[in-house]
């Protein structure tokens, strides 16, 4: 990613709220959704701030989207990471 550009897909951090980015798969808003679920929203930034996860190839989830991994195969890796039940993949 360009360093001139302001990374698009890192959530704001204002109140929780997530901008309604499309990489044309996934929205990142439900991705962020299923985080703020699983983790719950305070959580959620920190394990994708900090977290490096094997499937995503020793990233972090805010860089693998930032380097515009898809957000269902970054939300499959947090998944297979955490032991997410399958009801909720």
């Amino acid at each position: 990613m360009p360093t001139d550009q302001p990374p698009v897909y890192w959530p704001p951090r204002t109140g929780g709220r997530y901008t309604a980015v499309h990489t044309g798969r996934v929205r990142l808003t439900e991705f962020w959704a299923r985080m703020n679920k699983q983790f719950g929203s305070s959580y959620a930034e920190s394990f994708a701030r900090d977290q490096v996860l094997a499937g995503l190839g020793g990233a972090t989830v805010e860089t693998a989207l930032a380097r515009g991994d898809d957000a269902r195969t970054v939300w499959r890796a947090v998944c297979d990471e955490v032991d997410v039940p399958a009801r909720e993949r």
